[in-house]
Formats: C-alpha cells, sequence, structure tokens
C-alpha cells in the first residue's frame, strides 16, 4: 500500500506548467508540514515535502492558492532518478497528488480583495448562523 495524506503550507506560490507535446497541465508546489511534537521551547520542526499535481488540480492549485495557504493533499510516495548535466545520479523522492484540498481559500499573496477572499462562482458562502449544530 502506497497512499499519503498531508495537511501543510505552501512555501512559496505554484508555478503551473505545461508538457511538450500534449500540453497536460503540471505545477510542483512544496508543502511544509508541522511535526507532531513540540521542541522545548514550544516552537515545532516541519517537514518540507515536494509535491507533484496533474491536469485540472494543478490548474485550480496554480489560480486559487498562494504562498502561506492551507493545504490538504492525498497521494502516494513516488522516487525517480536522473542523471544531471554534471554527470551525477540524482535521486527524486516525492508525492503524486490524486486529491487537493483547498483549506485556506484567498487570492494568492500580493492579490488584495476588500474580503480577502475569492471564492469560484459554483461555491456559495454559508452563513454560519444557519447552520443548526
Amino acid at each position: 500500500m502506497n497512499k499519503v495524506v498531508l495537511i501543510g503550507r505552501l512555501t512559496k506560490d505554484p508555478d503551473l506548467k505545461f508538457t511538450p507535446g500534449q500540453g497536460k497541465a503540471v505545477t510542483r508546489i512544496t508543502v511544509a508540514v508541522d511535526r507532531k511534537m513540540k521542541k522545548e521551547d514550544g516552537s515545532r520542526d516541519a517537514d518540507f515535502v515536494p509535491i507533484v499535481i496533474w491536469g485540472k488540480q494543478a490548474e485550480s492549485t496554480a489560480n486559487y492558492m498562494g504562498k502561506g495557504r492551507l493545504i490538504g493533499v492525498s497521494g502516494r510516495i513516488q522516487t525517480r532518478n536522473y542523471e544531471a548535466k554534471d554527470g551525477t545520479r540524482k535521486y527524486v523522492t516525492e508525492v503524486v497528488a490524486d486529491e487537493v484540498q483547498f483549506l485556506d481559500w484567498g487570492k494568492k499573496s500580493g492579490q488584495q480583495k476588500e474580503d480577502n477572499y475569492d471564492l469560484p462562482d459554483d461555491v456559495t458562502p454559508v452563513d454560519e448562523g444557519d447552520i443548526p449544530f
């Protein structure tokens, strides 16, 4: 079984690219995930996890998420290697996303809106006063 579920914050704005030939969307992000245990001073260490997102999810992530935003990702760990320009062998371990959830909505950093939210047209905000529980 190869399944990973992460919740963390983006370390920088997503970078959307398209593959040559087929033009499939791909976005690479790094998510900072806090460790459970606190250090003696009360702060937490974080792990910085590289994530690859494909297709429509890649486009949505690039359009709606930005540095510092909270994101949830489920997927699988994948390893690969390649020969670098200097002739050395490089090894990469990353998470390939199957599902992405935006846990902190809003425009990318640097783009301000009066209410600081930019929801897609098909999402309606809920007035918490109307929730019966």
